[in-house]
């Protein structure tokens, strides 16, 4: 895109706090081990159990990543609404029960969302992986009882069908005890019909939760491969999966996931942190990060597909008529009057489209501060959540001040090795 005038360089390290919560989310991985076999189970039987009664999917355009919040993090639970703590602690049978709205928040809250790149994390060429993201649906892919399901993540069913993932179709060399279930993070790119896997979360009732991002992928193109979930499709294994291609992210690593040809349509750069767990719901651990060069989708576009003059948010409206993002805790970023929610026959829930004037916005201590929003309309009705903060702070940052592949680039050089802080860097759009 075009820089517009005026744009004034930011310095990232005074962006956001988005290293100090990265800090904290390894710290608190280390004091919140949890049950995580029961957790794997419980999510199989759940992504199983729902396969009855579907939700409609959603348009591949309505399913975003969804990032952490720029809030925080000392907030407690406390400061969740009733509803969405009850919504996001429910057992199997109860969100077997979900619809709607409840299936939605729940099964969110099951991926591990990333956050979208707003600063450089430190040490970025020795702690993390990175890897061309595929364009597509992001969904579970769980084989069990001698089948295989995906799941959107708002719980409706992408595809039921038979697999060569263990237990996940009805043959003999197939089958296996109930134990035996898989759970995928996967990407269902509809080009070439085939899955691919950035993530094991469960391999043959194994549960990987707790185990680093390192264990997790060694784990991911070994015993991906040695299933025969990779060979193509026969009549016990309707879709191929497959592994993208994952590097360290040095010079060489950054290159090649930027650059280097790959048989799926890209959609950005994932990084993960190797020493991060699959923290289910937002982390900071996890970040995406996009240009013009890399996908398609590099500035949102409206309902036409075209790029908007104003930057366009996405916000659910709340019973008091604050608009808040999908963050967990939701960060409010404006509100409504009564008389307008009751004129325009509003009710908490709903997704509303409103425009940014690029003079309302304002950093402030790291925090994007918008002091009006412009209404436009009413979001999609297929839309399943409203934009992420690090979203729009992302988007906004890209109007104006670009975080570019020059900048990640340096960011890896030799020099940086052993220094622990963050680099100032000038971004000049």
């Amino acid at each position: 895109m075009t820089p517009q005038d005026g744009r004034r360089p930011i310095k990232r390290s005074t962006v956001s706090d988005q290293q100090r919560r990265r800090e904290l989310a390894l710290v608190r991985q280390a004091q919140q081990r949890s049950d995580s076999q029961n957790r794997a189970r419980r999510l199989a039987s759940s992504v199983l159990a729902l396969h009855s009664s579907p939700e409609p999917a959603l348009p591949d355009d309505a399913i975003e990543p969804e990032q952490a919040p720029e809030v925080d993090w000392a907030q407690t639970e406390a400061d969740l609404t009733e509803s969405e703590a009850l919504v996001r602690d429910l057992n199997v049978a109860q969100a077997s029960k979900l619809r709607g709205r409840e299936a939605r928040r729940w099964f969110a809250h099951q991926l591990m969302l990333p956050e979208w790149m707003i600063d450089i994390p430190p040490h970025l060429d020795r702690d993390w992986y990175v890897f061309a993201r595929p364009a597509g649906n992001r969904c579970f892919v769980v084989s069990s009882n001698g089948t295989t399901i995906s799941r959107l993540r708002n719980g409706s069913v992408l595809h039921h069908f038979p697999s060569s993932l263990p237990n996940g179709s009805r043959t003999r060399d197939m089958s296996g005890p109930a134990s035996s279930y898989c759970i995928l993070d996967c990407i269902f790119h509809e080009p070439n019909q085939t899955y691919y896997v950035i993530d094991m979360v469960c391999w043959r009732g194994y549960s990987l939760y707790d185990c680093t991002a390192e264990f997790r992928f060694f784990w991911l193109n070994s015993k991906l491969a040695e299933s025969g979930a990779c060979n193509p499709p026969s009549t016990y294994h309707r879709y191929t999966f497959s592994v993208v291609p994952i590097y360290d992210c040095d010079q060489a690593g950054l290159h090649a996931a930027y650059s280097s040809v790959v048989p799926y349509v890209k959609d950005g750069l994932l990084f993960y942190n190797k020493h991060a767990h699959y923290q289910t719901g937002n982390t900071p651990l996890a970040l995406v990060w996009k240009d013009n060069y890399c996908s398609e989708y590099f500035l949102d576009t409206d309902s036409k597909g075209l790029v908007p003059t104003q930057q366009q948010v996405v916000l659910e409206i709340q019973d008091d008529g604050r608009l808040t993002t999908s963050d967990d805790p939701p960060v409010v970023l404006g509100c409504v009057e009564a008389d307008f929610i009751q004129k325009s026959g509003l009710r908490a829930g709903n997704l509303l489209r409103f425009a940014i004037r690029d003079e309302s916005v304002s950093l402030v201590d790291g925090k994007l501060e918008i002091g009006g929003l412009q209404f436009v309309s009413k979001a999609n009705r297929a839309r399943a959540f409203a934009d992420s903060y690090s979203k729009v702070f992302f988007q906004y940052a890209a109007r104006h001040s670009p975080l570019r592949i020059e900048d990640l680039a340096a960011s890896v050089q030799p020099s940086h090795v052993h220094d622990n802080t963050i680099k100032d860097v000038d971004m000049d759009g």
